[in-house]
């Protein structure tokens, strides 16, 4: 109903930049707007009580992370403060970083931040503590817009788990298949009716939410239909859809997934007749085409569909939170989450670049973290007293074909010819896979440290502070506009009682002609006024509920006196509910 104010795919968004072309091919797709902010940073825009506010995706995200510290605290009764976040395997630095960001921003201390293959993987060996010999998983995790591959090791009864290898694309799941299926629909509209519906974002929106339900069907059936009424002046659309067309539209991307399997096997040095289990994660395993492909990859094995596809992250990460919590009760479970042992790998090189845009990885991506290594550098030219050092993660032979983390200058270098100087670089990954480079001139011992800087796409600390507080601001709102609706409820709730009451014979019987005409009067005039002042505030609606059950009850009162007690029962219950 209102597609531009209306914000999904986020995460996509996430610590990156806006020039980044994943970001430029997305914003076409997008109904909402999203615009450059500083420092290459991109904002999605909406209109907020009649002005364009500017978010984050970070504040988006942190969002979504209240909402779910909410009903957390409402379930278990008490305050949520600690939090493990699950990500993508192949987040990078930046989207992590982010990630810590948007929980401080939704007033959370991020404890741990682990990958979301890693948590099924404590899911699945949670079912599977009491095995004899060692396992090697691995977890296939497709889900709605990012797709991972891990290999893991969980050694004999369960406790121990060791991250081989993790491959993954961060741009690739069910927003995929489903825009594949809306770009095929949005052809055939044009050519049947020679008419775009590219500019109408509220069609594209309607559209797409049918194809995702198709999409959804073609999972249990071969064939189903995708039917609008009105789709674009006035033309009703409908299209049969075939699960054999929508496999051959996404044939591309399911053959990708095979790939990254293929390389996740080859980074983890195993051969597919190693892997004991393949477990599906995500709700995209469920495709019936992704399923036959990995089986027929790994000759006929038979795939594991025996933990939950969307529940195995949250169960997993529950798990590694009773572990940091120093959970400790005498049962077998918890004596599995006292026991775990986890040991993951980095999902992608990290290094800096040297001369002439050379990347040297200094960390090799799926090295076990935490861990730290160090590089030594000389100065280039004589006489050299600073020097600029880029970090940058990726798999690329030039740095620039790689994503900049950050870059910092080392200065107090001292003079001396070329090659002589020389500056160690220390890499040091903790366990939530978050990097902090350290520079020291070997000579004098000088230190500087990385800070990442908004520029690649980390928020500054008053930029948080600020964010916090508007969060406040707007759970403020969203609490005023809870006890509006709640009281936009009651009245009404309360006019359908009475109406209903109306039509009661025994009560009929009881209330004289012209208290019925009064009452069906004071029901028209709230009806009336509910319906003029649509953004009335919850004390106004209040205020009208408790005119009206008094109306009521002095009308129904002027009845025979022998049945007022019984007749004003009802109306007094109603007159002293309070939303």
């Amino acid at each position: 109903m209102n597609p531009t104010n209306t914000i999904f795919d986020a995460k996509r968004l996430i610590g990156r930049n806006y020039s980044d072309s994943k970001v430029q091919d997305d914003m076409k797709l997008w109904p909402f707007k999203v615009i450059e902010g500083p420092s290459d940073t991109p904002k999605i825009v909406v209109t907020y009580k009649g002005f364009d506010k500017e978010f984050t995706a970070e504040e988006i995200s942190s969002m979504i992370l209240g909402k779910m510290k909410e009903t957390a605290e409402a379930y278990l009764g008490q305050v949520v403060k600690d939090v493990v976040i699950t990500v993508p395997a192949y987040f990078n630095d930046s989207q992590r970083q982010a990630t810590k960001d948007a929980g401080t921003i939704a007033g959370l201390h991020v404890i741990r931040i682990i990958n979301e293959p890693t948590a099924a993987a404590i899911t699945y060996g949670l079912d599977n503590n009491m095995s004899e010999y060692d396992k090697n998983v691995l977890i296939f995790d497709l889900g709605g817009g990012t797709f991972d591959v891990s290999i893991v090791t969980i050694k004999r009864g369960g406790g121990k788990f060791e991250v081989k290898a993790v491959s993954g694309d961060t741009h690739l799941g069910g927003e995929d298949f489903d825009n594949r299926m809306l770009e095929h629909c949005v052809v055939e509209f044009k050519r049947k009716y020679r008419k775009d519906l590219n500019g109408n974002q509220r069609a594209i929106g309607r559209l797409r939410s049918a194809c995702e339900k198709a999409k959804r069907i073609l999972s249990c059936s071969v064939q189903t239909s995708i039917q609008v009424d009105c789709l674009h002046e006035g033309i009703d659309f409908s299209i049969n859809f075939t699960r054999a067309k929508f496999e051959d539209l996404n044939k591309s991307m399911f053959d990708s997934c095979i790939k990254i399997v293929e390389k996740c096997l080859h980074d983890a040095m195993m051969e597919k007749s190693q892997v004991d289990e393949i477990v599906l994660v995500g709700g995209s395993t469920r495709i019936p085409k992704v399923q036959s492909m990995l089986e027929d990859y790994f000759d006929g094995k038979e795939l594991c569909k025996g933990v939950n596809p969307d529940e195995a992250v949250a169960y997993g990460a529950a798990v590694m939170a009773a572990k940091l919590g120093g959970r400790d009760d005498n049962n077998n479970t918890n004596n599995y989450v006292r026991d775990l042992v986890l040991v993951d790998v980095t999902p992608l090189s990290l290094g800096v670049e040297l001369y002439e845009d050379l990347f040297h990885a200094i960390i090799p991506r799926n090295t076990p973290i935490p861990t730290n290594k160090s590089h030594i550098c000389c100065t280039l030219h004589d006489n050299q007293t600073t020097a600029l050092i880029k970090v940058y993660q990726g798999e690329r032979a030039r740095s620039i074909d790689n994503h900049l983390l950050g870059k910092y200058t080392v200065s107090g270098i001292p003079p001396a010819p070329r090659l002589t100087s020389s500056i160690e670089i220390i890499f040091n990954i903790d366990a939530d896979g978050i990097l902090t480079v350290t520079s020291r001139i070997l000579s004098t011992g000088k230190t500087e440290k990385l800070i990442i800087t908004n520029e690649n796409g980390r928020l500054s600390k008053q930029e948080i502070e600020k964010m916090v507080k508007d969060g406040e601001r707007y759970k403020y709102e969203d609490q005023e506009f809870k006890k509006r609706v709640d009281a936009y409820n009651a009245l009404e709730n309360c006019l359908y009682y009475i109406k209903n009451k109306l039509g009661d014979d025994d009560f009929k019987k009881r209330v004289h002609r012209n208290s019925m005409e009064k009452i069906e009067n004071a029901i028209a005039v709230t009806t009336m006024w509910l319906l003029d002042n649509p953004a009335a505030t919850a004390e106004e609606l209040l205020q009208r509920k408790i005119k009206l059950t008094s109306e009521v009850q002095r009308f129904s009162s002027e009845s025979r006196p022998t049945d007022i007690r019984n007749l004003s029962s009802s109306f007094r219950r109603l007159l002293n509910e309070r939303h």
